[in-house]
């Protein structure tokens, strides 16, 4: 089983999530990046002949005219609330698809409806998110696929679902753990580094080897970057990355050992790890308006 077997309001989910994320990354990178454009103009002067035009405060003017509309977009678009709701039901969806289609805990070989059951539980999970997300996709051969699924022997269902849904997870939360700790150093040397080059620039401007003020300009371009590593939480998802990677692969080598009357426990258990992470992330997202 995978992603193409999963439920249709996965699907619209996850595309709505995605342009989210598309959208809060581009207009902050123009909010940030017009703000020290705007810096730059601010630092230096240049006129033109003698008609007293100063080229660089149409640049000043230039910058904050891109950071504001920048900042507008987030504001009247909020894309960023599109890429938490849909994030929000894709996984949601995902994990409920994923105890269904292996008689996990709601779902277990006991229930007397478990279908019926999985489209109400559906329907709770995503009735909060309606208006940031649209809704109305089916698979109907995702779906059947998931019941024949479920259909099938416990030792079948146990080996499809560790080896399909418990380690491609594990796979993708060490490499994003891994991905998220080079970012993080490598943003954080290069702050550093305009720190030190903001330094030098004011200590030079206070000896009076030139007037410009060019530790201005570092000042933005560093609170740029950390404004940028703030929305991007690169610390914070290499942490909870890490915590979610080693709890799976602990239950990635149980779960050979698990038996048919623990199994929707079992299921559970493994669901509730990456519900998690997921929870953490999104109490960790910065506003981007």
């Amino acid at each position: 089983m995978d992603e193409t077997h999963l439920p249709g309001f996965y699907h619209d989910a996850e595309a709505v999530s995605r342009l989210g994320q598309r959208l809060t990354l581009l207009f902050s990178r123009v909010r940030l990046i017009g703000a020290v454009v705007a810096a730059v103009g601010g630092a230096f002067k240049w006129q033109i002949g003698g008609s007293g035009v100063d080229v660089w405060a149409w640049v000043a003017l230039g910058g904050f005219l891109i950071a504001l509309f920048g900042e507008l977009l987030l504001w009247v678009i909020h894309p960023e609330l599109k890429w938490n709701a849909g994030r929000t039901v894709a996984e949601r969806v995902k994990s409920l698809a994923w105890r269904y289609a292996v008689a996990g805990d709601p779902f277990h070989g006991g229930a007397p409806d478990p279908r019926k059951d999985l489209d109400l539980a559906i329907a709770d999970a995503i009735k909060d998110h309606r208006r940031e997300v649209m809704l109305t996709s089916a698979n109907a051969e995702g779906e059947q696929f998931m019941t024949e699924l479920r259909a099938r022997p416990f030792d079948e269902r146990r080996t499809i679902y560790r080896d399909s849904r418990v380690q491609p997870q594990l796979q993708w939360y060490r490499e994003r753990s891994a991905m998220n700790e080079t970012r993080a150093n490598v943003f954080r040397v290069l702050l550093i580094a305009g720190e030190l080059v903001a330094i030098l620039f004011a200590i030079l401007r206070i000896n009076g080897v030139w007037d410009v003020d060019l530790s201005g300009v570092m000042a933005a371009a560093v609170a740029g970057g950390a404004a940028w590593i703030g929305l991007r939480q690169y610390e914070n998802l290499r942490v909870s990355y890490a915590a979610a990677a080693g709890e799976l692969a602990d239950i990635y080598h149980r779960l050979p050992y698990a038996r048919e009357s623990d199994w929707a426990a079992t299921v559970a258990e493994t669901e509730a790890v990456i519900s998690k992470e997921h929870t953490a992330w999104l109490a960790s997202r910065p506003s981007a308006t």
